[in-house]
């Protein structure tokens, strides 16, 4: 019997699309308008989202809920509907936290901005869109919310229009998404043919292929899991699709937070948890997914180690972390995955937030143009340190226990994927302890702004000290029963390796900050990276691996190239084809015009012409019969 709350939970997402409506229609609203709006809708879908991830706490058996027929297919109807189970509860909580807080932090990152309205407008979109793609009932419906969270970051990104970077940012990001986007549409394709009546409700794909069984050969499995893979690729930034999201911090830095932390890059993530039974059912799939996190788990950690833009070391450190639960879902550690996923939003977002404190406060991005911040701006530096502390992975902040359980994992399934991430985990702590270092100590401030830097207001303020606190004790859900694991309905996929790893990683999490302290904290420190500036390998990292260079010289410019030669065709063989043909009619007009004359003689001769043409043609078809 489900409780009333849960049979409610589709106002989840009509709140916040509500919102965006009622912005839309009143055009250019007031500043006080646009965030009343917006975050009463916002609170209203966190007080239900929490409120519906009680009731799956407390036991709830999973509720689907059929609504209107809203696509026919042949014979197969595809309706309006949502779906609850314990791991889309858990997302939307972390979906509605997250907003609810970014949309409260806007009204001070955001005041003054003439466009306000249209941004909570896009925001609330944004949310909704992730609500409906979170709760959807089968793969054809997320598929559309698939595309409309598309459509926001393109929006968000995008919002300071005016910006050239911004535009083109915008863009790469459709277009980069848009590859993955292709391979999911594909494998919706594959699986609506092969499908027992064609059936593509969760229900029935997890049935289709539950305990590794699957309707369909092997190959088949194997190509249809890597094509939704492909689609988790492009949104969740995993080589070689993640130059986009880099990019996307030309956005305004609550955005960054937003898609960083809880809709856009999560969509990837929560499609292949989604998805598990389809992957546990090749193993060749499961592999590859696994190995493509870890080696962009430490690709991109090492790129964050050089870059000097506050915003973009911590979307490589998104691109890093999104690795880890790739690699932990294709070891098979489900839970860990998940785990990571719900706890990386909370300090990920706090980063973000705090990082825009700063921003605010300084008025540039560069980190080196920063320095002797933590005086100035005690809160923000405290938060963000708790931050840094819980991405590094120390004891006891959240990501100490979903990063352990990650390693855990991976180390009973395979060794290379343990030393990966492990290495991985020293890289993380080494940049994270860098950017604390040289934001927020050391002598100097030489930033563009033309005051001395303050503490940010307390609409941005509280916000911070509201996601620290989560990101310190969100981890202890899972310490020390492991009731995560067991409430996820899934195996762990490993027994705990216990202590030894868990010493390890603290170890190495410390190795790791140390470096950073000696490098750039301490006062004897040389204010330099581990290699030099015009080393080849510190070059290759601060050309983020020369992946930008290679798609402009393998894609882009062949493309425009390509583009060039068609326009110059069109131009000259099918536009000029189309004005041959209206030159030609207003010649033959302009012809027959002239014999028009009223002169007797010429419609006689016209006649006989036209008389001699039947014969002829007469003639001509005796012969031939």
């Amino acid at each position: 019997m489900m409780s009333t709350v849960t049979q409610w939970a589709w106002l989840i997402p009509v709140f916040p699309l509500a919102a965006f409506l009622v912005l839309i229609a009143l055009g250019r609203a007031s500043a006080r308008t646009a965030v009343f709006v917006s975050t009463a809708a916002g609170a209203a879908s966190f007080a239900l989202a929490v409120a519906v991830a009680a009731e799956y706490v407390r036991g709830a058996e999973d509720y689907t809920y059929e609504g209107p027929v809203w696509l026919r297919l042949g014979d197969t109807a595809l309706r309006l509907g949502f779906e609850l189970n314990r791991l889309n509860a858990l997302m939307i909580v972390v979906v509605a936290t997250v907003s609810l807080l970014v949309l409260v932090y806007s009204a001070g990152y955001m005041r003054g901005d003439p466009r306000i309205g249209v941004y909570y407008a896009y925001v609330s979109l944004f949310s909704a869109s992730m609500f409906g793609l979170v709760m959807s009932a089968h793969l054809v419906q997320l598929y559309v919310f698939w595309e409309l969270v598309g459509l926001g970051s393109f929006l968000l990104i995008g919002f300071w229009y005016a910006k050239p970077e911004a535009k083109a940012a915008a863009k790469k990001a459709f277009v980069m998404t848009r590859i993955g986007d292709a391979g999911l549409l594909a494998a919706i394709l594959l699986l609506f043919w092969n499908m027992p009546d064609h059936a593509l409700d969760f229900t029935s794909l997890h049935n289709a292929f539950a305990d590794g069984r699957s309707p369909v050969s092997e190959p088949m499995t194997t190509l249809i899991a890597l094509l939704v893979f492909l689609g988790a690729v492009g949104k969740s930034a995993q080589l070689p699709l993640h130059t986009w999201l880099p990019d996307a911090m030309e956005g305004p830095t609550p955005i960054s937070a937003l898609i960083h932390a809880a809709t856009m890059v999560a969509a990837g993530v929560y499609l292949v948890a989604r998805m598990y039974d389809l992957f546990l059912a090749s193993p060749e799939a499961m592999a590859i997914v696994a190995y493509i996190g870890a080696v962009t788990a430490l690709m991109a950690a090492t790129v964050g180690a050089v870059l000097t833009d506050i915003k973009r070391v911590l979307a490589f450190s998104t691109v890093s972390q999104l690795g880890y639960m790739m690699m932990a879902l294709g070891a098979g550690a489900y839970a860990a995955g998940v785990f990571h996923l719900f706890t990386h939003a909370f300090f990920k977002a706090l980063l973000f937030l705090a990082a825009g404190s700063v921003i605010h406060a300084v008025h540039t991005q560069d980190i080196r143009e920063m320095g002797g911040l933590a005086a100035r701006m005690r809160t923000t530096a405290a938060t963000f340190a708790i931050g840094a502390l819980a991405l590094a992975g120390v004891f006891p902040l959240s990501g100490f226990w979903s990063k352990d359980a990650i390693l855990a994992s991976v180390l009973e399934k395979d060794v290379l994927l343990f030393a990966i991430g492990v290495t991985g985990s020293f890289v993380t702590a080494f940049y994270m302890a860098r950017l604390f270092f040289l934001t927020f100590y050391g002598p100097r401030f030489e930033g563009g702004g033309k005051r001395e830097p303050a503490e940010s207001p307390a609409v941005m303020t509280v916000p911070l000290v509201a996601l620290a606190v989560l990101s310190a004790v969100a981890g202890f859900i899972e310490w020390p029963t492991g009731w995560f694991d067991e409430w996820l309905g899934r195996p762990k996929g490993h027994e705990s390796a216990g202590w030894p790893v868990m010493m390890l990683t603290t170890a190495v999490a410390l190795a790791g900050i140390a470096a950073g302290w000696a490098l750039y904290g301490s006062r004897r420190a040389p204010r330099r990276g581990p290699v030099g500036r015009t080393s080849a390998l510190y070059r290759l990292l601060e050309r983020k691996y020369a992946f930008d260079e290679i798609y402009e010289a393998t894609v882009v410019r062949p493309v425009r190239t390509l583009a060039g030669w068609l326009a110059v065709l069109d131009e000259r063989t099918v536009d000029g084809a189309v004005r041959a043909v209206a030159a030609a009619t207003v010649a033959f007009g302009r012809f027959t015009g002239r014999l028009q004359n009223g002169q007797v003689q010429t419609y006689g001769v016209a006649v006989l012409i036209g008389l001699v043409a039947l014969i002829a043609v007469a003639a001509g078809r005796g012969i031939w019969s």
